[in-house]
């Protein structure tokens, strides 16, 4: 198996990866950007991909909810979750806090350290990177554009740099959601705690469109765990819904909800079914269980097995 990542080496994406057994003794390519890693997939130069797709604090990761929505079709195989701390590293000759002119890091980790950043170094020009990583590293070349970086712990210890302040986010215990993304497959046995995504374009913009999707997950007893709008470029009021839900394909009430939403949304987007890293079941009513959907289904066949035939 080759594996590919958000990169450099010692991303918390690379973290996250590293929760996959198969991986820690395969070959692990880090990639520039979400969208390269996917590609490495798509292309068959890769297995596996594993990106960012949520966090706690800003919400979904629009890079990668963007990428797996469209393009050649993706499936997630699992996730991973990873607690996330940050550390200020800065340039050997920095030594205080006010030397500090420009700081790097990736958009979601600046969201997730800006109030530090305001009260300890309002001066500061933020530097997007293509990765927290990516802005560490830089401190390292002689060129450098910035004094220093938010980074991981992890990064910085590998990579030797100084580090001036530790756990600087906003909120302690934030925790970003990772999937492990290939090439359409074999979909995962069910756990009993999983989970199932799926890209659910709005045909039209009219009122009761989304109302039309969300009831074909309420009235089967399906719970969304995330849903999100992203614009499809196409034009204004152009959307399709980023959808999480509890449970898997195997399941009657989830494979009956895709039914219905097939019939609603036809060029809906399956991503797949997948255990969940939380590890935790939501109760299902009695009359959405697999066996009341099974006793239906018979009693249906029973009605229309007494049909008469011309």
């Amino acid at each position: 198996m080759i594996y590919t990542y958000l990169g450099p080496a010692g991303t918390f994406t690379e973290a996250a990866l590293l929760q996959v057994p198969e991986a820690r003794d395969s070959e692990r390519i880090p990639a520039a950007n979400v969208n390269a890693a996917l590609e490495l997939v798509r292309t068959g130069e890769a297995d596996a991909a594993m990106v960012p797709i949520e966090n706690s604090v800003e919400g979904g990761v629009s890079t990668t909810l963007d990428a797996i929505a469209t393009g050649e079709p993706l499936q997630i195989m699992r996730e991973a979750l990873v607690t996330i701390s940050f550390v200020l590293a800065v340039r050997s000759n920095i030594d205080t806090i006010d030397q500090i002119r420009s700081v790097a890091t990736h958009g979601h980790a600046w969201a997730q350290c800006r109030g530090w950043a305001e009260s300890n170094m309002p001066n500061a020009e933020f530097i997007p990177a293509s990765s927290t990583a990516a802005g560490a590293l830089g401190l390292l070349e002689d060129e450098t554009s910035h004094d220093a970086a938010i980074c991981s712990p992890l990064v910085a210890e590998e990579r030797g740099l100084k580090v001036l302040r530790t756990s600087i986010e906003d909120n302690a215990g934030a925790v970003t959601r990772f999937v492990l993304v290939a090439r359409p497959g074999p979909i995962p046995a069910p756990t009993g705690v999983d989970k199932s995504t799926v890209i659910l374009p709005l045909s039209e913009d009219r009122p009761g469109a989304l109302m039309d999707i969300l009831e074909q997950f309420v009235v089967r007893g399906v719970n969304l765990s995330r849903i999100e709008s992203r614009p499809t470029g196409e034009g204004m009021g152009k959307y399709f819904f980023s959808v999480d839900v509890d449970g898997h394909l195997a399941q009657e009430r989830v494979a009956d909800a895709l039914s219905g939403l097939h019939r609603v949304c036809p060029n809906l987007r399956f991503l797949g079914s997948y255990p969940a890293a939380e590890g935790l079941s939501s109760s299902v009513d009695a009359h959405n269980s697999d066996a009341a959907f099974s006793k239906a289904q018979d009693w249906v066949s029973g009605l229309t097995a007494r049909l008469a035939t011309s």
